[in-house]
């Protein structure tokens, strides 16, 4: 499935101690601005802003947030999909960006937000995010340990549970709101949240210039066996016919795109044969 191109937004508050990681992260991908809300301001509601506690919900507001979905598979296939397919798309364009409000410090700058739902608004045609960071996590020679909210982890590992946390604690809710819509079960649907976090920071990496740094950092973050999430980060590598690496990975979920165009899988579908992706990662460099 293709990433948004959208335009840009203001940048974070530059006394947060995650506003620098939001910054660089707007710097190489515009298809996500993040703005962090000051004490006591409300979050955006109207104007194509919806909370992450509204999509939670699976009330009407989810109802408007997947009928952009729908439209846009009707106008890009000419046809309707099926309504589990729709939410799928919907949950995946929300999820791969909220899983970066949290990847995106912990990677940069060891800095982990806690961003539950109701801290959260989305605009998705503007491509922004409004966030509340009230709590983070660092570790003891960080700076920002003195700040308010700072929680000292010892450790690593300490601070690869509290990414683990924030993102369950996020995405929970919001998969709840979402999985009658999808005909899926929980084993199913953190098996999306599984991908949604390898992929999306993988990607950013790349425009970072990071990605071997990406590949191992994941690999420890999802090691399998840390739940709720289901399966590993899962890479390995392929050998191009001029004798170059390529990383590749396969998918714990599936997005479902095959049942619109079923020739056309994504790179990392357990349905695409390595030859075939081979060729296609072959010819996008």
């Amino acid at each position: 499935m293709s990433l948004p191109t959208l335009p840009s937004s203001p940048s974070a508050t530059p006394a947060s101690p995650v506003a620098a990681s939001y910054t660089r992260l707007a710097e190489v991908f515009p298809g996500l601005r993040v703005r962090e809300l000051t004490e006591g301001e409300p979050a955006p509601r109207g104007g194509g802003w919806v909370g992450a506690d509204e999509l939670a919900a699976g009330g009407p507001a989810l109802d408007a947030f997947l009928a952009w979905d729908d439209a846009q598979v009707l106008r890009d296939h000419g046809r309707q999909a099926r309504p589990d397919v729709v939410a799928g798309f919907g949950l995946h364009r929300y999820a791969w960006l909220a899983c970066l409000l949290v990847t995106v410090p912990w990677f940069l700058h060891r800095r982990v937000p806690r961003v539950p739902a109701g801290d959260v608004a989305f605009q998705r045609t503007l491509g922004q995010m409004a966030v509340r960071v009230r709590h983070f996590a660092c570790l003891p020679d960080d700076p920002a340990a003195a700040l308010p909210g700072a929680l000292v982890v010892p450790d690593e590992e300490a601070l690869r549970g509290e990414v683990r946390a924030a993102v369950a604690e996020h995405l929970g809710p919001v998969l709840d709101g979402f999985g009658p819509r999808m005909r899926r079960g929980g084993r199913a649907l953190w098996g999306m949240a599984t991908d949604e976090i390898v992929e999306g920071l993988w990607y950013v990496a790349g425009l970072l210039d990071e990605e071997p740094r990406a590949l191992a950092e994941l690999e420890l973050l999802l090691p399998g066996t840390a739940k709720p999430y289901v399966g590993t980060a899962g890479f390995r590598e392929l050998t191009a016919p001029d004798g170059r690496t390529l990383p590749t990975r396969d998918r714990a979920s599936c997005c479902l795109f095959y049942t619109l165009s079923p020739g056309d899988t994504c790179v990392t579908c357990p349905r695409t044969c390595d030859t075939d992706r081979v060729r296609r990662l072959t010819a996008a460099n």
